[in-house]
């Protein structure tokens, strides 16, 4: 299937099958994702529904499904060999479908995007923010890597791939009825657990 840009068909494709192979190694990353979600979701109130966008093989729903086993969860997901693995997860409904494109009238507790805004093409972004925001009635989750301007760089000897900016300040000026509810850093050089340096915002819709 043909994406309309060229980063969705990148993923989709034989980069994002090769990305598979390489990062998923089972209980790598277990304990790392169990501490962060359980920090995250310590921070809210009655999650019973959760949503994650460019879910990949599925390592955070898998954390999230051992810290909150009766949360129904759901994953979007672009390529269709990370789908075969997601849809393993207990209580997780996979679809294998770009989320730019992802349509539905269900709403969630907690959207949830990480390590995926930055893969977007900028021009697109707008679209993944609206789907943040209308696919929760309570809470959006972003982790990614976090600069004050946007910038590009360099992925793998890849250009236009990688894109870094203020992924949950944007999202709050879009929206000015979102409210910061906690952040913070993950350091790759953690004593205790395998991070990426990123960024993690917590932000709720205020009714």
């Amino acid at each position: 299937m043909a994406y309309t840009t060229e980063q969705e068909n990148f993923w989709a494709g034989d980069f994002g099958n090769d990305y598979i192979n390489r990062n998923n190694h089972d209980g790598e990353y277990d304990s790392t994702n169990l501490a962060l979600f359980s920090k995250i979701l310590n921070c809210t109130n009655n999650i019973n529904s959760i949503i994650e966008l460019g879910a990949n093989v599925g390592l955070n729903l898998k954390a999230i499904n051992k810290l909150r086993p009766e949360a129904k969860l759901t994953g979007v997901e672009i390529n269709k060999n990370a789908v075969k693995q997601l849809s393993n997860i207990p209580n997780t409904h996979a679809i294998n479908e770009s989320l730019l494109e992802f349509q539905t009238t269900e709403r969630y507790n907690l959207s949830l995007i990480k390590g995926v805004l930055i893969h977007i093409n900028p021009d697109q972004l707008e679209t993944a923010y609206d789907a943040l925001y209308n696919l929760s009635n309570d809470y959006i989750c972003v982790i990614e890597y976090y600069n004050p301007s946007p910038i590009e760089i360099g992925y793998r000897g890849h250009e236009r791939k990688l894109f870094k900016r203020d992924f949950a300040g944007e999202l709050m000026d879009k929206f000015p009825d979102l409210s910061l509810i906690d952040y913070g850093f993950l350091y790759s050089k953690d004593n205790n657990y395998k991070y990426d340096d990123s960024t993690w915002f917590l932000l709720k819709k205020q009714k």
